[in-house]
């Protein structure tokens, strides 16, 4: 039987890059994109050169066990973002899985100023990570309701309710959450689920240096974090859950979900901050046209 085909989108370094790589240790082809083929194009808090490129997380795939695929893809470009999926459709012949991660994330990010005052190109994170995801699950969902299965997920947080990062970074989880609300409305009876995942703390490259820039807010962060893999096997869960139907529409806190549906974080159960940062919009079966 052919291996199950996934796409990450925006996956050199941080989620998209663990994703991928849990989708890796499940045996999966893994098509992974991102605008980084040379170490340097990319900084942490500090200023300091992060690690990570698309044949770097291809490769990891591979050698946890799946297929890694690398493609140089700018998210901002319909254009590259048409021949990725092209490729894919050429090159497999399926897509069973799509996960919308990539983002921009600009470098003022986690400074603790009101939004003027940083700069305007804040605002990217609507290109790439709002816009971007949309041109994705198009491009994803003619594919996958042709071949009448498949999962489009959206990586999102509980910034899509409480206040984190500003109003460019709320607006795009938000964003996000409320595609999957909608487009499982059109999807319904396809055989395709759209599913919006809130992540906790993550353990990552950048997440890594703002422990050590914001020492005391981010105390204990390493114990309760996240491994980004652990999204990953959430997903594939979801996609062979009996009730997938009834999650698909949902934006999902992925610590919960993941004790429903018996996933854990390398045998560890994780904690949800429903009480702290807030609850995800249930779904409305409201429809106006």
């Amino acid at each position: 039987m052919a291996s199950k085909v996934a796409l990450v989108t925006g996956a050199s370094r941080g989620a998209g890059r663990g994703i991928a790589r849990g989708f890796g240790e499940l045996g999966y082809t893994v098509y992974v994109t991102g605008r980084t083929v040379a170490p340097g194009d990319a900084k942490g808090w500090d200023g300091t050169v992060l690690p990570g490129t698309v044949a770097e997380t291809a490769a990891e795939v591979t050698a946890a066990g799946g297929t890694g695929i690398a493609v140089m893809c700018d998210h901002a470009d319909d254009a590259q973002v048409a021949a990725l999926f092209a490729q894919i459709e050429r090159e497999q012949g399926q897509l069973d899985v799509l996960v919308n991660n990539a983002t921009y994330i600009h470098h003022q990010l986690i400074e603790k100023m009101p939004f003027w005052e940083k700069d305007l190109d804040a605002v990217k994170i609507l290109d790439v990570g709002l816009r971007s995801a949309y041109v994705a699950s198009w491009h994803a969902a003619r594919m996958m309701v042709a071949q009448g299965s498949g999962v489009i997920a959206f990586g999102s947080s509980f910034g899509g309710s409480c206040y984190m990062h500003g109003p460019a970074y709320g607006a795009q989880k938000a964003g996000v959450d409320k595609f999957a609300h909608d487009m499982e409305h059109d999807l319904r009876g396809t055989g395709v689920v759209a599913v919006s995942i809130w992540m906790g703390p993550l353990v990552t490259e950048r997440s890594l240096i703002a422990q050590k820039t914001n020492p005391e807010q981010y105390e204990g962060f390493i114990e309760a974090a996240e491994n980004p893999e652990f999204t990953a096997h959430i997903i594939d869960a979801i996609a062979s859950s009996a009730n997938r139907d009834e999650l698909s529409g949902q934006t999902l806190i992925g610590a919960e979900i993941a004790q429903e549906l018996g996933v854990t974080d390398r045998g560890k159960a994780k904690p949800s901050y429903r009480e702290m940062l807030g609850s995800p919009r249930p779904k409305n079966p409201a429809a106006v046209y």
